[in-house]
C-alpha cells in the first residue's frame, strides 16, 4: 500500500470517502460495513463533514467505527464556512465530535471559502488546536491565491493539507496548484477521484487504454483511476464506497504501481493542462 504523510503522521494513501453516504436508510447497514470492510484491509483514513446528510453522515461514521480503537483511525471533518467564526466554529466541531463519537478529530478543515476573514478561521482552528479537540487543521477548496493569503497569516504555516476535486476528468490543480503544494510539501487529499462513479462519464468507463491497463493489472478501470491519483505521491485519496466489494477493491487500489511506459502512455492520452483553469469544484 502507497502511503503518504500529512503533519507528522505516515498513512495508506486510500482513505474512505463519505459523501452521501446515510442518504438512503435503506443502504445504511451496507454503507456501514463498506466502512469496516475498507478499515479491515488496512484504511485508517475516514473523511467526512457537518455538511453531509446534515449530519447524518457522521452518524454512519459513529456505528461503523464503534468496535474499533480510536487511535487506529484518522478521522477528518471539515466546518461549513458560515460555521467558521470565532462565535460558531467551536460549537459546529463540538456537535461533529458528538455525532461521529469521538473526543477528538485528527484532522479539522474549512470546507471552503465563505465571508468569514480567513484569520479569524485560522485563529479559531489554532485554538482547538490548544484545546485538544484536533491534531491538526487544514483546508479545502483552496486554489493558489487562497494558500497564498492562508500562507501569509502567522500561523497560516500549520496547514497540513488541501483538499481539492481530482480526477482524470478533473485536472485543471495540475498546471499550477500542485506544483505549489509540492513546492511547500503540502499534501493533497483528492476527492470524488473516481469522477462521481455511480454517474461516471462513459468517456472514462469505456476508454481503451484505461481497459488495457485494467487487464493488465488484473484489475477494474476504478482501481486504474483510483491508482492513478496516486502516481506521483503527496496524495491520499477518498473514494467512497457503499457496499463491502468496492470498498476492498478502493483499498487494494493503493497496491497497484505503473511502469514508465504506462505513465507514459497515460500522460499522452489524458494530457495535462497547459494554462491556468478555474477551481473545479462539486
Amino acid at each position: 500500500m502507497q502511503t503518504v504523510k500529512i503533519g507528522t503522521t505516515t498513512l495508506p494513501a486510500v482513505g474512505i470517502g463519505t459523501w452521501h453516504i446515510g442518504d438512503d436508510p435503506v443502504k445504511r447497514p451496507a454503507e456501514v460495513q463498506a466502512i469496516r470492510s475498507a478499515i479491515d484491509h488496512g484504511a485508517r483514513v475516514i473523511d467526512t463533514a457537518e455538511m453531509y446528510g446534515m449530519g447524518r453522515t457522521e452518524e454512519v461514521v459513529k456505528e461503523a467505527i464503534e468496535d474499533y480503537m480510536r487511535d487506529q483511525l484518522y478521522i477528518i471533518d471539515k466546518v461549513l464556512p458560515e460555521n467558521a467564526s470565532h462565535h460558531l466554529l467551536e460549537r459546529s466541531l463540538d456537535q461533529s465530535l458528538r455525532r461521529v463519537g469521538t473526543d477528538y478529530f485528527d484532522l479539522y478543515l474549512l470546507h471552503w471559502r465563505g465571508t468569514v476573514p480567513l484569520a479569524e478561521t485560522v485563529t479559531e482552528l489554532e485554538r482547538m488546536v490548544a484545546k485538544g479537540k484536533i491534531r491538526s487543521w487544514g483546508v479545502s477548496n483552496f486554489d493558489v491565491a487562497d494558500l497564498e493569503e492562508l500562507w501569509r497569516l502567522p500561523a497560516g504555516q500549520h496547514c497540513v493539507a488541501n483538499e481539492d476535486l481530482y480526477n482524470l476528468d478533473e485536472r485543471g490543480i495540475e498546471f499550477d496548484l500542485l506544483p505549489l503544494m509540492k513546492k511547500h510539501a503540502l499534501p493533497l487529499i483528492a476527492y470524488s477521484p473516481l469522477a462521481q462513479a455511480d454517474t461516471i462519464s462513459g468517456r472514462l468507463s469505456s476508454d481503451p487504454l484505461l481497459q488495457e491497463l485494467a487487464t493488465n493489472h488484473q484489475v477494474s478501470i476504478y482501481q486504474i483511476m483510483l491508482a492513478w491519483t496516486l502516481r506521483h505521491g503527496g496524495v491520499l485519496t477518498i473514494p467512497k464506497a457503499g457496499n463491502p466489494t468496492h470498498a476492498i477493491a478502493n483499498v487494494e487500489a493503493g497496491d497497484i504501481s505503473f511502469t514508465p511506459d504506462e505513465l507514459d502512455a497515460l500522460a499522452k492520452h489524458f494530457p495535462k493542462p497547459t494554462s491556468k483553469q478555474p477551481l473545479a469544484t462539486i
